[in-house]
């Protein structure tokens, strides 16, 4: 951030004149944010500004009274909150935030409380972040933006009109509805809007394989990748004992195929369904071939090199980092989890009922804990590597990475995938606020401030 911010409490204040915009604060906060005394200027506050009068006054330093008919202008809720301050010399104003929105799908039932589906517990999670680390947070659904939005309150999640956030955080559950004309039109108002949004979309896996592949140093890393095609898979079944065929649009260890070839024969896994995921025996390259079209439908699809991997207790075995933007935008792995496949299985996505633990444990199963410390090591320097280039050759904002890798017996790393919007059910466990939560508030916090001298009243 290009200034340092400031933390301040902001009290409901009642006026005997609820037209004055009036403001007070102490002298020793006026000179913290080297406001000057008794005069106009500008409150900025998510996307509304207001003019008022600062008041020097006798009350704790780092409190703000704020005019009660004021805080319901900029369409908060009438409580005390904790937020960040700076005072921009160039365009006048003291800027207060930050207003962070999630932006998500979700279904409602009348006046039921919404679910959020498989982010539920993580918003509760990141409200009660910003309570301590300061700022309003609350979520939304793209087709009600900006018209209606969620806080938690007393527990619950209460609707209301809201303010318009200083940056977005996209979690939205589906490749499919970011396509809609509908997702589309929200983003031509954020734009106009000047609201930066962050994992803005869904990445695929031909994508991040064509980033990652510019960089000749993380070639060793990478299994070898093509689109599938009759003739690619000729090839790869010529190369590779094990390949996996994925599509370039999937989530959640859903729709991929594992091909064993022993001798003669093709040994077919697809994780399909818990009642398909069986192994299917196929003697004909021909019948080979038609089965996995009858599978990958009219979808894209990627063939990929398998790789011989460590197991865990003859369970899949791979490594997921969680990588974020710092506040000095650089990255950084916030988290790191042994992901240990169900054991009918061959992904080992929660989803499909894998479990996670300690990687450290996971790895000192097969070998000794200096050997597993170095593979972590160089675990979380792979994972931020990937992570940077990704971020360099995606269009828009990235502030966090799923990174998965598979390690070998030889202690070997090879990518597995890279995900843009990870799985937010496992890490350190529930009841406190995880690495990855501050993580996203803090980014959120510098991206709010980064910007606040472009923007612009929108809702005058």
């Amino acid at each position: 951030m290009s200034q340092k911010l400031t933390q301040v409490s902001v009290v409901p204040w009642k006026l005997e004149n609820e037209d004055d915009h009036l403001i007070q604060i102490s002298n020793q906060l006026s000179q913290q944010l080297q406001l000057q005394k008794d005069r106009q200027l500008n409150l900025l506050l998510g996307k509304k500004n207001i003019s008022i009068k600062v008041q020097i006054a006798e009350i704790p330093p780092n409190e703000i009274l704020l005019p009660e008919k004021m805080i319901k202008e900029f369409c908060l809720p009438l409580n005390r909150y904790k937020f960040f301050a700076k005072y921009d010399i160039e365009i006048d104003t003291l800027v207060l935030g930050p207003i962070i929105g999630l932006v998500t799908d979700f279904h409602m039932k009348g006046e039921e409380e919404p679910h959020f589906r498989s982010i539920h517990a993580f918003c509760e999670e990141l409200h009660q972040g910003i309570i301590k680390n300061g700022g309003f947070f609350y979520v939304f659904s793209f087709d009600q933006f900006p018209l209606l939005g969620f806080y938690m309150e007393n527990g619950k999640w209460t609707p209301s009109e809201l303010p318009l956030p200083d940056v977005i955080y996209n979690r939205v559950h589906s490749r499919r509805l970011e396509r809609e004309n509908s997702f589309q039109a929200f983003r031509n108002r954020l734009e106009q809007y000047n609201i930066p949004i962050f994992n803005d979309r869904f990445l695929s896996k031909w994508e991040v394989y064509e980033q990652l592949i510019q960089e000749e140093l993380l070639h060793s890393y990478i299994p070898e990748t093509k689109i599938f095609s009759k003739e690619n898979l000729a090839e790869f079944l010529m190369k590779y004992k094990t390949v996996f065929i994925k599509p370039i649009h999937g989530s959640q260890g859903r729709n991929i195929i594992k091909l064993i070839k022993e001798e003669e024969n093709y040994h077919l896994q697809a994780s399909l369904s818990a009642a398909s995921n069986k192994i299917i025996k196929i003697n004909d390259s021909e019948d080979l071939y038609e089965q996995i079209k009858t599978i990958q439908g009219n979808r894209i699809y990627i063939i990929q090199q398998g790789i011989s991997l460590l197991k865990f207790e003859n369970c899949t075995l791979d490594f997921r980092a969680l990588c974020h933007k710092n506040r000095k935008n650089t990255w950084e792995v916030t988290s790191l989890v042994a992901r240990i496949s169900h054991k009918d299985e061959f992904v080992s996505n929660i989803a499909r009922g894998g479990t996670v633990m300690n990687p450290l444990q996971a790895l000192m199963t097969g070998m000794k804990k200096n050997r597993a410390q170095e593979i972590i090591a160089r675990m979380k320097e792979l994972s931020i590597e990937m992570s940077s280039m990704v971020s360099h050759y995606s269009p828009g904002i990235t502030g966090e990475l799923g990174i998965d890798i598979g390690v070998t017996p030889e202690g070997n790393l090879w990518l597995i995938e890279v995900n843009s919007k990870p799985s937010k059910k496992f890490e350190d466990g529930p009841g406190k606020i995880r690495p990855s939560a501050k993580a996203i508030l803090q980014f959120s916090t510098k991206l709010a401030f980064d910007t606040t001298s472009e923007k612009e009243d929108a809702r005058k």
